[in-house]
C-alpha cells in the first residue's frame, strides 16, 4: 500500500513562500508520476502542477506558471512544491497523488495523501 503524507502548509502573507513537502512510503516514488491539487472551501479539487517519474518533464496550471515549481528527490522518496509571489487565491488544502502518468485530471491519480492547509492572507 503506497502513503504520501503532506506537510509544509501554513498561513502566509501574499507575497511570501511555502515550500510544501510530500513523503512517500510502500513503493519507491520513481515508481509514479506526481501531482500537486488544491481544494478551496466549497470548489472542487483542482489541478496545480505535475511531474513525471524522472522528473524530466512538469506541467503546471496557467495560474501558478511562474511562481510554483514542482521537484522530486527519488533518492529521498519526496515530491516537493515550492511556492512564491502567493496570493489569496492560492488558499486552500494541498493533496499530493500518484499516478501511473502526468495527468491534470484527479481521476488519473490512485494514491492521495490527506493534505496540507496553505491559507495566504492578504
Amino acid at each position: 500500500q503506497v502513503q504520501l503524507v503532506e506537510s509544509g502548509g501554513g498561513l502566509v502573507q501574499a507575497g511570501g513562500s511555502l515550500r510544501l513537502s510530500c513523503a512517500v512510503s510502500g513503493r519507491t516514488s520513481s515508481s509514479y508520476a506526481m501531482g500537486w491539487f488544491r481544494q478551496a472551501p466549497g470548489k472542487e479539487r483542482d489541478f496545480v502542477a505535475t511531474i513525471s517519474r524522472s522528473g524530466a518533464v512538469t506541467s503546471y496550471t496557467d495560474s501558478v506558471k511562474g511562481r510554483f515549481t514542482i521537484s522530486r528527490d527519488n533518492a529521498k522518496n519526496t515530491v516537493q512544491l515550492q511556492m512564491n509571489s502567493l496570493k489569496p487565491e492560492d488558499t486552500g488544502v494541498y493533496y499530493c497523488a500518484a499516478g501511473d502518468y502526468t495527468a491534470t485530471m484527479p481521476a488519473r491519480y490512485r494514491y492521495w495523501g490527506q493534505g496540507t492547509q496553505v491559507t495566504v492572507s492578504s
